[in-house]
């Protein structure tokens, strides 16, 4: 199952950047028909900065899967590329994440789905994790910060498409929505950030 759990990834996050680097993943790997987000083709804009709310903690764990926090929650592995406004990838981009439990609870006491990683060589970022549940005034989200070699951090959020509390939670923002595909192995989110 890790096998194709890990086959699933690789063409999750395989991508015409990667492709133009003459990166032999994307030759081998199907694509799901993800695109490279909207705000690279756009040139000079940045991936948007939203609020990092009242659960961020400090110091979090070099920790890719998340999901061994919360067993009984819907598996979900997100990822996707850090690249600069030319769209090229950055290696060693810091990613930072931390969202909800199955039941909408933050852990406020320990690190419990919370966690950092760096983006490979190819700028490729990917966490296994959970599906956090809506809770009052918010609709599902994972909070992130992303942070290139020697940059300022951006502070942002992630959103699913289609979410029937997306028109309700005023901080929802429709260029932060996650690219969302499902597998029997479980969903699959996809952002690119542009920072």
């Amino acid at each position: 199952m890790a096998s194709t759990r890990r086959s699933v990834l690789a063409a999750l996050i395989a991508s015409p950047v990667l492709a133009m680097a003459d990166n032999d993943l994307s030759a081998a790997a199907p694509t799901f028909g993800l695109d490279l987000t909207p705000d690279c083709r756009d040139g000079d804009e940045h991936t948007v900065a939203q609020t990092e709310g009242p659960y961020f903690k400090p110091n979090a764990p070099l920790k890719r899967d998340l999901a061994v926090d919360a067993p009984g929650g819907e598996r979900m592995t997100i990822g996707g590329l850090v690249l600069d406004t030319a769209c090229r990838p950055l290696p060693r981009a810091l990613v930072q994440i931390w969202h909800a439990d199955e039941s909408g609870a933050y852990d406020t006491k320990g690190y419990k789905l919370r966690g950092y990683q760096y983006a490979d060589d190819d700028g490729r970022w990917w966490f296994s994790t959970i599906v956090p549940a809506a809770y009052a005034g918010r609709t599902r989200h994972y909070h992130v910060k992303v942070q290139k070699p020697h940059g300022r951090i951006l502070t942002s959020q992630l959103y699913f498409p289609n979410e029937r509390l997306n028109k309700q939670d005023s901080l929802f923002d429709r260029r932060l929505v996650m690219r969302v595909s499902s597998s029997d192995e479980g969903r699959f989110g996809r952002f690119d950030f542009v920072v």
